[in-house]
C-alpha cells in the first residue's frame, strides 16, 4: 500500500512541476528564479525533458516499476511536446518584406561590448535598409563610427546615447535614428533607475522633436540572474510604462521572452500596448541568444515591440553573423502604419 501512496505522490509532483515549468504564468511563477529560466529555454527544457525520457524508456523496458515509470515517461514526453507546441505556434520562420513608402525598418543587435566593429555593423544596418538602429552594449564613440559609414553609404543617422558610466561598454546604449524620420531628443534620465531608466544597463527614449512620430525606445534590461531579479523585474515594469502611449516603437535586449511579459500587457498588449513582433511575424520561436545554439534552441530576449499603430510586414533573426563576436543574433522588423 505504501509504494503506491508514494507512486501517485511522485506522479501528482512530476506533474504539478511540469505543468507549472511548461506555463508558469498560469500559477504566477513567470518572473520568479529557476522557472523564468526554464521558460526562456524551451528548446533545451524540451531537450532535456526528451533524452531524460529516453532514458526511461530503457529503464521501462529493462526493469520493475513499469506503471510509475510509464507515468513519469509520459508526463515528460507530454512536457517536451508542449513546449515545442508552443514554440511553433509563436513561428519558426519569419521572412522578407517589400518595404512600403511609410514603413519602418528597425534593426536590433546587441553588440557585447562593442566586438563587432562598426563596418560590420554598418554594412548590416545597411545591407537591412534600417531606419532604426539599436545597439544596446555600444559606446557614443562607436556610434559615431557606424554613423559616418552609413553616411558614406548613402544613409545618414542621428546618433544618440546614454551610459551610466564610461568604464563598461555595456553600460552604454546608443540608437541611431534616420533624419528621414524627423529630428529627436533624449527625453528620459540619464542615471539608474525608475522613474527615468532602467536600473543596471541603459535604455534610451527618444521622442520627435516636432511631436509628430512615434516614441522610440532603446531596451536593454538587465539579466534575471538571482541578485539581480528585483531589478529585472522593476526593469519590466519601467518598459511597460514606456508603452502606454499610442504611438511607440520598442527595440532591444529585453533579457526576457514574451512568458515573462505575461501580467505587463493593457489592451491586447504584450507589454504595456506594444506587442511583439517576431510572434506577429512567424518567428517568435526563434531564439536570439546565445549564437553558441541553434535556433530552436536559444532563447527569443531581443524584440521589436509597436503599439497597435503599427503592423508586422516582416520580421527576421540573422544569423549569418553568428561568428562575429557577439552572443547576440541581430533581429530586424518592418513596421508599416496599420491600414496606411
Amino acid at each position: 500500500m505504501l509504494p503506491r501512496i508514494l507512486g501517485w505522490v511522485v506522479v501528482l509532483g512530476t506533474t504539478a512541476l511540469a505543468a507549472a515549468l511548461l506555463w508558469p504564468q498560469a500559477f504566477g511563477l513567470q518572473n520568479q528564479w529557476i522557472a523564468a529560466h526554464v521558460v526562456a529555454l524551451r528548446g533545451v527544457a524540451a531537450a532535456g525533458a526528451g533524452l531524460l525520457a529516453a532514458v526511461l524508456a530503457i529503464a521501462l523496458l529493462l526493469g520493475p516499476g513499469r506503471r510509475l515509470l510509464g507515468a513519469v515517461l509520459a508526463i515528460l514526453v507530454l512536457f517536451a511536446l508542449g513546449n515545442l507546441g508552443i514554440l511553433a505556434v509563436r513561428g519558426l520562420g519569419g521572412g522578407d518584406a517589400v518595404a512600403a513608402s511609410d514603413s519602418v525598418t528597425v534593426l536590433s543587435w546587441n553588440t557585447l561590448g562593442e566586438v563587432p566593429d562598426a563596418s560590420t555593423i554598418a554594412g548590416l544596418a545597411l545591407e537591412q535598409e534600417a531606419d532604426v538602429v539599436v545597439l544596446p552594449e555600444t559606446t557614443e564613440s562607436l556610434g559615431e563610427e557606424i554613423a559616418i559609414a552609413m553616411r558614406e553609404g548613402g544613409r545618414p543617422m542621428w546618433v544618440h546615447t546614454q551610459f551610466f558610466d564610461e568604464v563598461a561598454k555595456a553600460r552604454s546604449t546608443t540608437i541611431l535614428i534616420s533624419p528621414e524620420l524627423g529630428d529627436y531628443d533624449v527625453v528620459n534620465d540619464p542615471w539608474p533607475g525608475p522613474p527615468g531608466n532602467t536600473n543596471t544597463l541603459p535604455s534610451v527614449v527618444a521622442e520627435p522633436a516636432d511631436g509628430d512620430g512615434p516614441r522610440i525606445v532603446a531596451v536593454h534590461a538587465v539579466a534575471p540572474i538571482r541578485w539581480e531579479l528585483r531589478n529585472w523585474r522593476s526593469d519590466l515594469d519601467w518598459l511597460a510604462e514606456q508603452c502606454a502611449g499610442d504611438d511607440v516603437i520598442m527595440a532591444g535586449d529585453f533579457n526576457a521572452t514574451v512568458d515573462h511579459f505575461a501580467g505587463r500587457g493593457v489592451d491586447g498588449g504584450d507589454l504595456g500596448r506594444c506587442a511583439d513582433s517576431a510572434v506577429a511575424g512567424g518567428a517568435g520561436g526563434l531564439g536570439t541568444w546565445p549564437t553558441s545554439l541553434p535556433e530552436l534552441l536559444g532563447s527569443p530576449i531581443d524584440h521589436v515591440l509597436a503599439t497597435p499603430g503599427w503592423s508586422v510586414d516582416a520580421f527576421r533573426v540573422l544569423d549569418a553573423l553568428d561568428g562575429a563576436g557577439s552572443d547576440h543574433r541581430p533581429i530586424v522588423a518592418t513596421l508599416s502604419r496599420a491600414g496606411g
